[in-house]
């Protein structure tokens, strides 16, 4: 019997901000596909309950509680998990926040908050998982980018410029590593309900403009995104190297 290009059975995947949000549905997504999940995030509470969720669905779950913006933490976090837990198959960069505000207002405080949440983490735990996948000679990689990695809109300017700075930082990554078996790619959502988009969600006015800008008409449920996260994360995507990929309802696509 051939073995499915999107079975992750026996995988063991690290995703990090994954107490809630996407992060939360795309281990949940894995995990119905057959990986383990390693949950990261700091907030022990919340992670514990999204364990506890997980469990429920009869995914195998473990935590790893540390701050993926603080390159000693990550690393003995990276080290812990992969001495106490198992070899990580499977890295999911996640972490990521929003800050907005006019650019002209733009405290500078949020603006190295953002560098080091958005695309330093991403960096930090990349190299960090990397360097165990190296030695292994096997590895998937995928970094949460972001339409903005391609768009601009008023008030968000520097989330704009760090998810454009994770869209190539998956290609200098995938530039580096890809001849040494680990592909590095990554997912670009577009509009979805999150805790994160929430503000906008509960705007009419915002909501109403989406559905028109967007070409399939709707915002996007995070359940959405898990296709694209299996795919990148499986056999099926041995040949597919930094790759962005656009899961947005076509608005990348339309004027």
């Amino acid at each position: 019997m051939k073995k499915s290009l999107f079975d992750l059975s026996g995988k063991l995947a690290l995703i990090t901000g994954s107490s809630q949000g996407i992060g939360f549905a795309l281990a949940k997504g894995l995990g119905e596909y057959g990986a383990k999940i390693v949950l990261n995030g700091r907030d022990q509470s919340k992670a514990e309950a999204a364990q506890k969720a997980l469990q429920a669905d009869g995914i195998e779950v473990e935590l790893a509680i540390f701050d993926v913006t603080d390159a000693q933490a990550v690393n003995q976090g990276v080290a812990t998990i992969e001495n106490s837990i198992g070899a990580i198959d499977i890295l999911i960069n996640n972490a990521g926040m929003q800050f907005r505000t006019p650019l002209e207002d733009f405290p500078d405080d949020k603006w190295d908050l953002l560098l080091r949440t958005n695309i330093t983490s991403a960096y930090l735990t990349g190299k960090a998982v990397a360097n165990a996948m190296l030695s292994r000679g096997a590895g998937k990689i995928i970094n949460i980018a972001s339409v903005q990695s391609e768009l601009a809109r008023p008030g968000i300017a520097p989330y704009t410029a760090t998810k454009g700075a994770i869209r190539n930082l998956t290609k200098g990554m995938a530039t580096d590593w890809a001849s040494r078996g680990i592909q590095v790619n990554a997912i670009a959502p577009g509009y979805f309900k999150t805790p994160l988009n929430q503000a906008l969600v509960d705007d009419p006015e915002f909501s109403a403009w989406l559905e028109k800008r967007t070409p399939a008409g709707r915002w996007g449920d995070v359940e959405e995104l898990v296709g694209a996260a299996v795919f990148l994360s499986g056999d099926g995507s041995s040949f597919v190297s930094g790759h962005t990929l656009y899961v947005d309802g076509g608005i990348t696509a339309s004027i």
